[in-house]
């Protein structure tokens, strides 16, 4: 159950899928994103609380995922989209100035995080079929293989991990 401490969220793959987006950002701009606020899987890069932040973490995600870490366009896709649906909560939920986006690769499988510094608990609600918002837990709960959120001293890290093929 999300909102656990420290507890990892097991999910199957489904046949859930989102609403197909492929990231329009060019190259040129994923890196200028990681030249003006550094390379995510260097150390934790802190983004100003803001709506067009999510807009910048898509970059960079795309950038580490697609041209650092070479892997599949439809990877890629499902961490853009999962990691603008975590940064948008951070955003919209937490009355933080800044929140931090950090990602981490080992043998088979990617990390993302967001930490905050809010300690309030993300809640994964149902979702009917006309909602028009609520759906980004869903969506990370379904396209992810494991999530969970840690709690820290001051705030806390909500993450999603996904299995990779290795090359």
């Amino acid at each position: 159950m999300a909102g656990l401490e420290g507890v990892e969220q097991p999910r199957a793959r489904g046949g859930a899928t989102a609403a197909r987006w492929t990231p329009a950002v060019d190259d040129e701009r994923a890196l200028e994103a990681v030249e003006l606020f550094g390379n995510p899987t260097e150390g934790e890069v802190e983004l100003p609380s803001r709506p067009e932040s999510a807009a910048t973490a898509r970059r960079l995600t795309q950038c580490v995922v697609l041209r650092q870490w070479a892997l599949s366009p439809q990877t890629a896709e499902h961490a853009i989209l999962l990691v603008s649906e975590l940064v948008g909560n951070a955003v919209r939920h937490t009355g933080a100035r800044v929140f931090g986006l950090r990602m981490l690769r080992r043998r088979g499988w990617i990390r993302i995080e967001v930490r905050d510094p809010s300690r309030g608990l993300p809640c994964l609600l149902p979702v009917h079929e006309l909602d028009t918002s609520g759906r980004g837990l869903f969506l990370v709960d379904k396209l992810s293989d494991r999530w969970g959120v840690d709690l820290l001293p001051r705030g806390k890290t909500t993450w999603f991990e996904m299995r990779i093929a290795d090359r």
